[in-house]
């Protein structure tokens, strides 16, 4: 096969080469430390931990496909898009188990919650491939729809959490909150790049595939390690 840069700057091309090689390196890194944690928490979290290692063990995973695939000249968001569709739902779950949520209620709020996860990436995917605006807009509209009733849904379970409880378990889930509310906001920013600049312009692919990675680490293995933390201090060791 035939390799070419897939930006024809270098210096922009090296920085998402160089982004994507830190995001595969992170996940896998992640992947590896969550492992060894799973039994610092008592067991009622260690699922809870173990989630956080599966969705940076497959996120690295796809990383690696992105990031080899873009020193080939190959950009597929296929990888990307199945990505999300398998650690978002998960997010929601390690989220939901370390919260302290009753089970009952915790049943409940996944038999909404996961499928507004998916129809969420499902409609985001058609814009996100496609070369006409209208079409950008049109499925970055339907996906926000989900996406507004997700943010508020955590927001309001987290912050219930936050409130219900003291000390160390407290500031943990104030810390994740707040983690999760700035970084799923990158999302639909990054999206909209090649709407808000012209077809073609470099600068704009190369912002979008840094926000995704960056809003990735943060969402994953830096959110997954506020999950710890906050099982950890579920407890008893803040440490």
């Amino acid at each position: 096969m035939e390799t070419y840069s897939v930006l024809k700057d270098f210096e922009l091309n090296q920085l998402v080469y160089n982004a994507l090689s830190f995001g595969t390196a992170v996940m896998l890194g992640a992947f590896v430390y969550f492992l060894t944690q799973i039994k610092s928490v008592a067991k009622q979290y260690q699922s809870g931990v173990a989630v956080s290692a599966v969705v940076v063990g497959i996120a690295g995973y796809h990383y690696y496909r992105m990031w080899s695939g873009w020193a080939a000249g190959i950009v597929n968001e296929g990888y990307r898009y199945a990505d999300w569709l398998i650690t978002v739902p998960l997010l929601v779950i390690e989220l939901l188990i370390v919260l302290g949520v009753t089970a009952d209620h915790r049943k409940k709020l996944m038999t909404t919650l996961v499928p507004a996860t998916v129809l969420m990436i499902g409609l985001g995917y058609p814009g996100e491939t496609s070369n006409s605006d209208s079409t950008k807009w049109t499925f970055w509209v339907l996906s926000m729809l989900p996406f507004i009733y997700i943010l508020l849904t955590l927001s309001k379970e987290m912050k219930a959490a936050g409130t219900r409880e003291t000390g160390a378990v407290s500031a943990a889930i104030k810390n994740a909150t707040t983690i999760l509310l700035l970084t799923w906001l990158v999302y639909p920013i990054g999206y909209l790049f090649p709407v808000i600049f012209e077809a073609g312009n470099e600068g704009a692919e190369t912002a979008r595939q840094v926000a995704y990675t960056f809003a990735d680490i943060t969402a994953k293995a830096l959110f997954g390690l506020m999950i710890l933390n906050i099982a950890k201090a579920r407890s008893g060791d803040s440490h």
